[in-house]
């Protein structure tokens, strides 16, 4: 009987997370890639184990992985976005925050994704019609809730709305401060947090609509229900880019006030002070 792709997604984010989790405070061999990023061996082996179940299960299909980009021929509109391990520096330097994240996309929407905690033996998933957590084989329903007022804000570049925004300058302002206590993951383990309650909102800028570190987790927070939009409050991919989701529309209503914020007065005629003459 052929595999769901419910079911080899889950299993190529558990396969990825068992090279992880082996790699764990092992020597590891650092390869340099642009602007101060790097991988590990154990990226590169999480990825290949992640790209053996694909492959096999799968042939006809598109596979991008964050290492060894894209294979396979493709043509039936099927493509998986591969993440074999998100939070390499926390890896690195022996922290146990990190996560695994695989998730197919057909045509234009994300169908299935997991993302999988190498540490805690969890595996966030959906299959587009509803959230879980899989833990010792049993699966439980992810529920949001605000409940924490813990919000998780990466502060890592690039920086597209800079001028507008910079989640530095959020986690200074006093509005913030008085509704929110801020959280620095540094992984998209925690935007999965927040499909699970554990979180009440996670922020970033940035050009999102490719990107194998969020696809999984933006795919997990939709599927449980909870309010997902660009920076600026648009449509997700669309307008400025970037990313809040929150757990309720209160708590994400209260966010974009807060990044609004960062943006400059405009006078009547519609001129920013900066430009006036």
């Amino acid at each position: 009987m052929s595999t769901t792709d419910r079911d080899l997604v889950i299993e190529a984010a558990t396969a990825g997370a068992a090279v992880v989790r082996a790699h764990y405070g092992a020597s590891l061999t650092r390869f340099e890639k642009s602007g101060g990023d790097f991988a590990t061996t154990a990226d590169i082996e999480a990825e290949r184990a992640i790209l053996d179940v694909l492959h096999a299960a799968r042939p006809d299909d598109v596979v991008v992985g964050e290492e060894s980009g894209r294979t396979g021929t493709g043509g039936n509109g099927r493509e998986w976005l591969v993440d074999p391990l998100c939070g390499t520096l926390n890896f690195a330097v022996h922290t146990m925050l990190a996560s695994v994240n695989v998730a197919l996309r057909a045509g234009t929407r994300v169908v299935v994704a997991a993302s999988a905690d190498p540490f805690a033996d969890e595996v966030f998933w959906t299959d587009g019609a509803g959230a879980y957590v899989r833990r010792g084989g049993v699966d439980e329903r992810l529920v949001p809730s605000a409940g924490s007022t813990l919000v998780d804000v990466n502060l890592d570049p690039p920086f597209p709305n800079a001028s507008v925004f910079r989640a530095a300058r959020l986690l200074a302002d006093d509005g913030f401060i008085g509704q929110f206590r801020p959280r620095v993951v540094s992984t998209t383990l925690a935007v999965a947090w927040v499909a699970a309650g554990r979180r009440a909102a996670y922020v970033t800028d940035g050009h999102l609509h490719d990107s194998v570190h969020f696809a999984a987790g933006i795919a997990l927070c939709q599927a449980s229900g909870c309010v997902v939009s660009g920076i600026d409050g648009q449509p997700l991919h669309t307008g400025a880019g970037g990313l809040v989701v929150a757990a309720d529309e209160r708590t994400h209503a209260a966010l974009l006030a807060l990044v609004g914020n960062q943006r400059a007065p405009v006078s009547a005629d519609g001129v920013l002070p900066a430009q006036a003459t």
